[in-house]
């Protein structure tokens, strides 16, 4: 009769095993994110391009401050999408960094409130550009969201819907980074309210996703 493994061999093999794996979903979602960006990119500047005054604007804080908040929402994403990959507890670090961003948004729209006046509040809710951000930010999220999805199917969460939406946001983190060279809408009132909607969609999407790719 083979002897029965104990309680503690079986945790250590099987936290052996998990190291074995999470070393290789990790480079693969690096390049997965990678190629989705690189797609992404592509398509942006051959379909899409940027603004014309784009040097200009780099000037400007509100210009720049669109990058700090996209690419502050790719960063905690990412982070907190390698943890949820593999079967192990979220750590709670990485979904406090996930709250960096929104916490920035609000920052800046308070700022905004004092700054603009409130005759010119409605046209910078507004802007010139609302459908188009609700269509490129999506579509250029797309490519980085459909590798990462693709990827993710190598490892093990244990919560897909989650998953699947903080893929969104790692996506839309993508996506709104290039539209964001492309829009000429710089008001974060205008990036609260059309950008937020546009990576709400794409989070949804990546929730979608989730439930149907990435459970077990």
């Amino acid at each position: 009769e083979r002897p029965r493994m104990k309680t503690n061999q079986l945790i250590a093999a099987l936290a052996a095993d998990t190291n074995t794996v999470s070393r290789p979903i990790n480079r693969q979602l690096w390049m997965a994110i990678a190629g989705g960006a690189i797609v992404a990119a592509l398509i942006f500047f051959f379909g899409v391009g940027p603004r014309p005054d784009v040097a200009a604007a780099l000037e400007t804080p509100r210009f720049v401050y669109k990058y700090v908040l996209t690419l502050s929402l790719f960063a905690s994403a990412f982070g907190l999408m390698l943890h949820l990959a593999r079967p192990e507890a979220v750590p709670s670090g990485w979904l406090a960094a996930l709250a960096i961003p929104p916490v920035l948004l609000i920052i800046s729209v308070i700022a905004e409130f004092f700054l603009v006046p409130s005759s010119a509040w409605s046209m910078s809710f507004m802007g010139k550009n609302a459908i188009v951000c609700l269509v490129l930010i999506p579509l250029l999220s797309a490519a980085p969201l459909a590798a990462v999805m693709w990827t993710l199917r190598d490892g093990a969460p244990v919560h897909p819907v989650l998953t699947g939406a903080v893929a969104g946001l790692v996506a839309a983190g993508i996506g709104a980074t290039l539209y964001a060279t492309h829009c000429q809408d710089d008001s974060p009132f205008f990036v609260a309210t059309w950008y937020g909607l546009a990576i709400i969609i794409v989070t949804a999407v990546g929730a979608v996703l989730g439930a149907r790719l990435l459970r077990w």
